[in-house]
């Protein structure tokens, strides 16, 4: 078994970083997703919902900084062209979308849909004794886990 200089197997961090590297694939588009959504909001909530995509998207823009420095870190080389992202990314893209609720639903979806890549990389990073990763990762969750609850409690629906 051939390890890295963090000490972890090579092998199975190539597979890692390629997890990664989807999932900053799906964070792009799901910045996007809100900095589109921030700008074009309509409805009667356009004040609130301005600023709730704002924290949104800066949270975003910070977690695409990480994912890519940590593929960094595990030796591998960060997406970074909009070729490659749009080619990986499964989330839904929201275009043309101006109506509050459907704002705050295509964020919810865009979450859901990051989620179970999220718990993937959460088992391969803890099946390898990746920490640095394993702890990234499960921030993500828990922060949108908490989002997603807030927004559908927003639009007055359960978990």
């Amino acid at each position: 078994m051939s390890l890295n200089t963090l000490g972890l197997n090579k092998a199975q961090v190539e597979k890692e970083v390629s997890l990664l590297n989807v999932l900053l694939a799906n964070y792009q588009t799901y910045y996007q997703n809100l900095r589109g959504v921030h700008w074009n909001i309509k409805g009667k909530r356009f004040f609130e919902l301005h600023i709730k995509f704002e924290e949104l998207y800066n949270s975003a823009q910070e977690q695409v900084d990480q994912i890519a420095e940590r593929i960094l870190t595990l030796g591998g080389v960060p997406f970074h062209t909009l070729q490659s992202y749009v080619k990986h990314a499964t989330v839904p893209v929201g275009e043309n979308i101006f109506d509050d609720d459907k704002t705050v639903r295509l964020v919810i979806n865009t979450i859901s849909a990051l989620l179970p890549l999220e718990r993937e990389l959460l088992t391969l990073s803890d099946e390898i004794g990746d920490e640095g990763t394993n702890s990234l990762i499960s921030g993500f969750v828990s922060e949108q886990e908490k989002n997603v609850w807030m927004l559908k409690a927003y639009l007055n629906e359960v978990i």
